[in-house]
């Protein structure tokens, strides 16, 4: 049995700034831009992305999210 004492410290650990952001690194589809933004998925909702994306590329999702 693994027990671990209640009297080890507890350290705080830092997570990396990198894997803080997002970036937009990869293929940023319109669910992906709808979902950032807080919305349901709706069709229109999904149209709005894709004229966002369209006119803003991956950036799109850079603005909405930290």
């Amino acid at each position: 049995m693994n027990e671990q004492s209640d009297s080890s410290p507890q350290r705080d650990l830092v997570t990396p700034d990198a894997l803080l952001h997002t970036g937009s690194g990869g293929e940023v589809t319109a669910e992906d831009l709808v979902l950032a933004s807080g919305r349901d998925v709706t069709p229109q909702n999904l149209a709005w992305a894709e004229r966002k994306l369209a006119a803003e590329g991956p950036a799109a999702l850079d603005k909405l999210l930290p």
